[in-house]
């Protein structure tokens, strides 16, 4: 299910660490109250723990909120830990995580800004 994000209008990653015994509320309260976001907002929010082994996705979905846990049997997610801030993720960042890379790879193509000549 967290592969299916269409309905998302933007991703959201919660650099650092979160307490995983978060619940609903707990992760809702920090979107709301840290980082000044509205989580009633068609986003996807990600928050993952120390152990970098799971993760915790929270969506509003039309009547309710949905809590996606997702663990790994082997290996990490390479989650940002320099700061406590939040990070618009694209799509491929977001498919990168989920296949366990960085989501900032040295050698994708960016895309190019458009220089005035």
């Amino acid at each position: 299910m967290l592969g299916d994000l269409s309905g998302a209008a933007k991703i959201y990653l919660v650099s650092g660490y979160t307490d995983m015994r978060r619940s609903i509320d707990g992760l809702m309260a920090i979107v709301r109250d840290t980082y000044e976001l509205d989580p009633y907002s068609n986003s996807l929010f990600l928050f993952c723990g120390k152990r970098c082994d799971r993760l915790k996705a929270l969506r509003f979905d039309k009547d309710g909120f949905v809590l996606l846990y997702k663990r790994l049997d082997a290996g990490r997610f390479q989650w940002p830990r320099n700061s406590e801030e939040v990070r618009n993720l694209t799509r491929q960042e977001f498919r990168w995580l989920m296949e366990g890379l960085s989501i900032q790879q040295p050698k994708a193509i960016k895309p190019i800004t458009k220089k005035p000549f």
